[in-house]
């Protein structure tokens, strides 16, 4: 609250008027920009949510669980590891895969203008619209057409800075990784362990305040953006993340070994410590 109240006080002052003005948080993207949401992207939305909340479930365990009940080790013996690490690579490898399709999609389509700034004014505007944000009173934009310019930034940020840092420290901290080698030298793996939880962190960060963000500026008509690749007032984008949730939730619960397990014999062999 006593920030919003400063925010608001700050847009009393003439000069920031002004600003807000000539920068209301926004910019207009390239001609022949793409207008709407595409059905892939809502099913890449569904797939990215849906890995990175077992990733981050999986990472957990990792980091926190000191005795695992449970390892797998490839069929030509090496290398060794836990079972729920098996489990957080073989996740890795999909989301990685759905996110090299996401990426290849965006730039063929075009889609990639909006989430990649075209123009240096999406600086003042990303300033313009985290002081709308702080004052409560959230920016004009219409996401069916264009993010504002902090959501673009915070976007690109994620999928061509966050995602490469987390893929790149994970294989460096993988069992398959070469320890043997100059690109080990090279590349520590001390770096990529001080690296690769902050980067975890940042995603649980984004996503908490990306649902927040899409529950209260708009619920039905944002998540028929992202979910049904619809500018509909309805509730179908609602139905369909209530049932993304469903499913996340499912996948969160059936992670163990007991169910884990079949699956990765279908690999290698998995032995009880």
């Amino acid at each position: 609250m006593v920030l919003a109240l400063a925010a608001k006080g700050i847009r009393e002052i003439a000069p920031v008027r002004d600003f807000l003005v000539a920068y209301p948080g926004a910019y207009a993207l390239p001609e022949g920009a793409p207008v709407g949401i595409p059905a892939w992207l809502g099913w890449q939305h569904f797939f990215n949510l849906f890995f990175l909340a077992l990733i981050i479930r999986t990472g957990w365990t990792i980091r926190t669980d000191k005795r695992p009940t449970a390892f797998w080790t490839s069929r030509s013996g090496k290398p060794r590891m836990s079972l729920q690490m098996w489990t957080h690579q073989s996740l890795d490898v999909l989301w990685l895969t759905n996110g090299v399709v996401y990426v290849v999609l965006l730039f063929t389509t075009g889609q990639w203008m909006r989430i990649v700034p075209t123009s240096w004014d999406v600086v003042p505007n990303a300033v313009s619209s985290a002081l709308l944000y702080a004052s409560l009173d959230w920016p004009t934009e219409h996401g069916w057409v264009n993010y504002n310019a902090l959501q673009q930034l915070a976007y690109f940020s994620i999928v061509f800075v966050a995602a490469p840092l987390a893929a790149a420290t994970g294989v460096r901290m993988s069992p398959w990784w070469p320890t043997d080698s100059w690109a080990s030298r090279l590349f520590p793996i001390e770096w990529a362990r001080r690296i690769h939880f902050p980067v975890m962190l940042c995603f649980v960060l984004f996503i908490a305040t990306h649902v927040i963000l899409v529950l209260s500026t708009g619920a039905l008509r944002n998540l028929g953006h992202m979910f049904a690749s619809t500018d509909d007032v309805s509730w179908m984008g609602f139905g369909l993340f209530a049932a993304s949730l469903v499913a996340v939730a499912a996948a969160w619960v059936a992670l163990r070994p007991i169910v884990i397990a079949p699956l990765a014999r279908l690999f290698g062999e998995v032995t009880a410590r």
